[in-house]
């Protein structure tokens, strides 16, 4: 196929998305050529209706097309706990395990000095903003759920050094071995943190 070619173009493009590689944007571009021309249709108006319609919500920085977003707006949440997560599909992870009933906060991002990305590229600012000006709600928590890499860990240590002076109790979700998982094959930070970690049985 030559680089002109509409089904090469397709394909350049699909291959763009993340996880996905040369031989699944392939295949993914010869199915959409077998589908029903419906189904092109509706994609492409789904994919056009995300770019028009979703924005950031003006409380906690999540993927909306309303604003607030529902999470936000809903009244039988705990105000007093705030949950901060790197990305909306961190947040969404969390909402699925049915277990946190506070509120968020979405940086859309991690620091990552090496990726130029610093405190201006998140939505810290936001948060400051959120935390001193209190109105509707008092938050007396704050946890930060980022991911327990490099640049997650160095993420939470630079907000715990900033928040702290606000006088807000400060969180960091635990890690651990995970559930079904066999110690003989977890990594020795891992199991160093679920150690660390342990909680008492009675």
């Amino acid at each position: 196929m030559a680089a002109g070619d509409p089904i090469q173009r397709l394909v350049m493009r699909l291959a763009r998305l993340p996880g996905i590689g040369e031989k699944s944007a392939t295949r993914l571009a010869f199915h959409l050529l077998r589908a029903p021309e419906s189904h092109a249709r509706e994609l492409a108006q789904a994919i056009l209706e995300v770019r028009e319609k979703i924005r950031l919500c003006s409380r906690c920085c999540n993927l909306t097309e309303e604003d607030p977003c529902v999470l936000c707006a809903d009244a039988r949440r705990d105000g007093s706990l705030l949950c901060v997560v790197a990305q909306p599909t961190d947040l969404l992870a969390i909402e699925r395990s049915g277990c946190f009933r506070g509120r968020y906060h979405v940086l859309h991002g991690v620091l990552s000095p090496l990726d130029g990305v610093g405190p201006d590229d998140l939505r810290i600012r936001e948060l400051l903003a959120r935390l001193e000006e209190g109105g509707l709600e008092t938050v007396a928590e704050v946890i930060l759920a980022t991911s327990p890499s490099v640049e997650g860990e160095s993420t939470a240590m630079y907000l715990a050094r900033l928040l702290k002076p606000l006088g807000v109790r400060l969180s960091r979700i635990a890690a651990g071995v995970p559930i079904g998982g066999e110690l003989e094959y977890v990594d020795q930070v891992t199991l160093g943190r679920a150690l660390e970690a342990r909680r008492p049985l009675f």
